[in-house]
């Protein structure tokens, strides 16, 4: 949602939402974001905590749930994992283990 959320802190962060993962009785939603080149973390969860109320009426009108979760943010780590995965896998000793073993 792009200006849905009436914060301007908010709104001028560009925030990536990873995944979303639910409890099995869909009452709590945990959201795993990055805001854009993994700056202003803390900040952008702030921001994201203090408008919960107003994310939660938006994904109301949005679905059909009978309850709307509640909402808890937490920094998607994943994207920090990717970038040490590339830079393995670009490190000249590590690439030549995996060659030596696709040719096995």
């Amino acid at each position: 949602m792009h200006g849905d959320v009436h914060d301007p802190d908010l709104n001028r962060l560009s925030i990536t939402v990873g995944e979303v993962r639910t409890s099995p009785d869909l009452r709590i939603a945990t959201v795993y974001v990055m805001p854009l080149g993994g700056e202003h973390r803390e900040e952008a969860i702030a921001a994201l905590a203090r408008n919960k109320g107003e994310l939660k009426h938006q994904i109301a009108k949005a679905t059909k749930l009978k309850f709307t979760p509640d909402l808890r943010f937490v920094i998607d780590e994943t994207f920090d994992q990717m970038d040490e995965t590339r830079r393995l896998f670009s490190d000249e000793t590590v690439r030549r283990d995996v060659e030596h073993d696709e040719d096995d």
